[in-house]
């Protein structure tokens, strides 16, 4: 078997394309031109790319030639949420924003200009990244390219789209609840969200969603993803804590575990609820293969209580909601500018008792525990990255009855009806069936990657997740590798495909 020191065809891969630019055989602009051109093939169809960035990414090669960074040269997208550009807009999903540019550029996104990254364009994400769907009011809904009928996924949805469609490698992800594994299992590529703590928030935020969130990004190959997390890895002056570095670059741990890993199955919902056999499987065939390469494997039941752990995850979800809002209405961005779903969850934010916000956050110490213990007999934890295919677009939006009932509601001020009936309550649950398994992850602050695994009877990916003990992103990269290595996934091709 060939080591993975030998890269994939450049154009599947970031690292092979910054080589390429490195050696004089391909320009940046070049790169960039190209790049370019594939977004303005296939945009149109699958809708990734909403903010258009390619003046100033040219403006800039003719200025200057790209810091001489492992990615020189690479077009890059970032995600339109949570990764501020100092001059460009930050639209977070919604129209209003979109007019509004930001003051300063976030440390990460520095990071990855100072790594040689060319951006020139932004990628599609609900409003405020409330949904594991990518289907704002605002720009639209990003399609799949795997079947333009279905969702990419959540909340990083538009990354995930330009990527499995081959505009670029690699793309910025962010997740609070599975926001860059599910897009990546529904697009068939890798995505793999770091500890938290280990990738700075700074300067705006100390931590983001009480720590739940962490940014890297979505990406084809294993070793684009363990590069760019070296790159954006490491604090920045002020923050609450520091996370000891790794013993080694993660971009050296691109080889299959040295020891015999002991891994912990489970293909069950921790919420209960049917979970599609096609995922199921996937995991139990990831499971025999990982046996069949002398690791053990064994099944154990979910982790944890996972209902309490949804409820007191939709817990912060539904008060970090009412915290932004009211956040933006204090820099002049009115409530009724968000989209009615995003009012009613702040509604509903907004009639919890501190108390109960506060308790709901000390029971993380519940799953964190739990997944401890795990932790003691295993190494890594295995199950389906999600319960169900990606759902058709617009399924999941509120029946036109419910709509019209939350505008009543908010147009009357009848926070306490609105509280009172569960109904906003029961959708975000109803939606969290078909993710159950990201959230444990986000609540632990513990790595967790999705890894491609096949496509089902209707030709759509399906991935399977681990989830690793906090600060073992080294060992979720290795098992990444192996796994590569074993059934390769960089060649896959969906039927919308920039050539």
């Amino acid at each position: 078997m060939n080591s993975y020191s030998t890269p994939p065809a450049p154009h599947n891969d970031a690292l092979g394309l910054a080589a390429c630019i490195r050696s004089g055989e391909l320009s940046a602009a070049a790169a960039l031109d190209a790049a370019v051109d594939r977004c303005d093939a296939v945009n149109p169809q699958i809708n990734a790319v909403i903010a258009d960035l390619r003046g100033r990414a040219a403006a800039q090669l003719q200025q200057s030639p790209p810091r001489p960074g492992a990615f020189v040269g690479v077009p890059f997208l970032l995600k339109d949420l949570g990764m501020d550009l100092s001059g460009v807009p930050t639209s977070q999903g919604n129209a209003l924003l979109a007019r509004r540019p930001v003051a300063q550029t976030d440390a990460i996104v520095r990071r990855w200009e100072e790594a040689g990254l060319v951006i020139f364009g932004k990628t599609n994400a609900p409003e405020l990244g409330l949904k594991a769907i990518t289907e704002p009011v605002a720009f639209g809904p990003s399609r799949n390219p795997w079947n333009l009928d279905h969702t990419p996924g959540g909340s990083s949805g538009g990354s995930a789209a330009a990527v499995a469609a081959g505009i670029v490698p690699v793309a910025a992800a962010a997740d609070g609840g599975g926001s860059i594994r599910i897009p990546a299992a529904y697009c068939g590529l890798f995505g793999l969200k770091p500890s938290r703590g280990r990738v700075s928030c700074a300067p705006q935020f100390d931590e983001l969603w009480e720590g739940a969130v962490s940014a890297n990004a979505i990406s084809r190959s294993v070793r684009d993803s363990a590069a760019l997390l070296d790159v954006i890895a490491g604090p920045e002056p002020g923050d609450p804590f520091l996370v000891a570095p790794p013993a080694q670059p993660f971009s050296q741990e691109l080889h299959p575990p040295t020891l015999r890993l002991r891994i912990a199955l489970s293909t069950a919902s921790p919420i209960g609820g049917a979970v599609d056999a096609a995922w199921s499987r996937a995991a139990s065939d990831c499971g025999q293969l990982l046996q069949s390469l002398g690791h053990h494997v064994e099944w154990v039941d979910p982790v944890g209580d996972g209902m309490q752990l949804a409820r007191d995850y939709l817990t912060m979800y539904f008060g970090q909601v009412a915290a932004q809002l009211t956040w933006w209405q204090a820099q002049g961005v009115p409530t009724s500018a968000f989209e009615t779903d995003t009012q009613a969850l702040g509604l509903i934010g907004r009639g919890l008792a501190a108390g109960d916000y506060a308790l709901a956050r000390s029971r993380w110490n519940s799953p964190m525990r739990a997944l401890g213990q795990l932790f003691t007999r295993f190494d890594l934890y295995l199950t389906p990255t999600c319960a169900q295919p990606p759902a058709r677009i617009g399924q999941l939006a509120a029946p036109g009855w419910q709509r019209m009932a939350l505008q009543l509601v908010l147009q009357l001020g009848l926070g306490g009806v609105l509280r009172r009936s569960g109904m906003v309550e029961q959708l975000a649950f109803d939606n969290l069936h078909r993710t159950p398994f990201t959230q444990l992850a986000n609540l632990t602050g513990t790595p967790a990657m999705s890894v491609p695994w096949m496509l089902d009877d209707n030709g759509l990916p399906v991935g399977v997740q681990f989830v690793a003990a906090w600060g073992r992103e080294d060992l979720l990269f290795q098992v990444a590798t192996q796994l590569e290595q074993e059934r390769p996934w960089a060649q896959w091709r969906p039927p919308v495909f920039a050539a």
